[in-house]
């Protein structure tokens, strides 16, 4: 089989074949391709090879095609065309936005934020075909066909180029209600006495807060009556005085903002950033770099 592939003729080869036959010169061909007659003749006679047929006459007055060679001459044209094709669709991939792209992020913040920022991108840009799907699982990029990831956190896995869209963090909130009944916390040990109402997300520790603030980073088991793997539930529950919650602050921002819940231990956080992640560099993709650049500007302006 390599030893086929070996004699196939190469685009270069039907290059200079064109060219004789549109100068019916070997002598003319070499001075249109800047090169030197040894070259053209060359190239030439490995094409005669590599197909097994004569090509051309040659005789003092020129060259003339053979029946072999008026059917090369279709082919020739044809295959480069198709070739220029090819790499013109390849250039323009690098610099047009249009194509198809295949987006994931997790359910709450996918549903809440991804989308309604995906479906102004497709406005913007008319010629991207644009399809988003939600998991609440680890994804694997590559084996899944899927080109960017908008994850939330900060354990971006390093196969993978991530861009950071927006600083952000999670805080913890409970109703007026809840603490009126139960006491406030006065530190995050202290947590470990309340009804923590937990969120099973991704491969993340079940039950595992952690909590930075004060120069001091903690890693605190939290447990409770209530757990979900829905950000809305448990943002529903604490609504309903069930306990404190740890959640993105653009999530629970226009309660806080009513007065429906409080922050808890205010000077404690959990860095929550949102990444574009991608197999493939923005270099290479016009599409993909257009969907980061969008969403970098819109997860910009969220709250926090």
């Amino acid at each position: 089989m390599s030893s086929e592939r070996e004699r196939l003729p190469l685009a270069e080869d039907l290059q200079v074949f064109l060219a004789v036959v549109n100068k019916q010169s070997f002598a003319a061909a070499a001075i249109e391709l800047g090169q030197s007659p040894a070259y053209v003749s060359k190239h030439i006679q490995i094409l005669e090879e590599s197909l097994n047929c004569r090509l051309l006459h040659r005789s003092t007055k020129g060259v003339r095609l053979t029946e072999d060679g008026e059917r090369t001459q279709r082919w020739a044209l044809q295959i480069l065309d198709t070739f220029d094709q090819f790499i013109g669709d390849l250039s323009d991939s690098r610099s047009e936005a249009r194509g198809n792209v295949h987006i994931c992020s997790s359910f709450g913040f996918g549903r809440c934020h991804v989308a309604p920022a995906i479906a102004e991108l497709a406005a913007r840009y008319p010629q991207l075909n644009l399809r988003l799907d939600l998991f609440d699982r680890v994804v694997d990029l590559v084996a899944e066909g899927i080109d960017l990831e908008i994850l939330v956190g900060d354990d971006v896995p390093e196969q993978y180029i991530g861009k950071k869209l927006a600083q952000h963090q999670r805080i913890l909130c409970a109703s007026k209600e809840y603490l009126a009944a139960h006491g406030t916390p006065d530190s995050p040990q202290a947590l470990a006495q309340h009804q923590c109402l937990v969120i099973k997300e991704r491969d993340n520790p079940f039950g595992i807060w952690s909590l930075t603030g004060e120069g001091k980073e903690h890693r605190l088991r939290v447990k409770g009556a209530l757990s979900s793997n829905s950000g809305e539930v448990v943002l529903q529950w604490a609504l309903k005085h069930h306990g404190i919650i740890l959640r993105s602050q653009w999530d629970v921002q226009p309660y806080l903002s009513r007065g429906e819940l409080v922050r808890v231990l205010p000077q404690y956080s959990q860095p929550a950033s949102v990444w574009a992640v991608y197999p493939t560099r923005l270099a290479d993709s016009a599409k993909l770099r257009v969907c980061v650049e969008f969403l970098q500007q819109r997860f910009s302006q969220l709250p926090g």
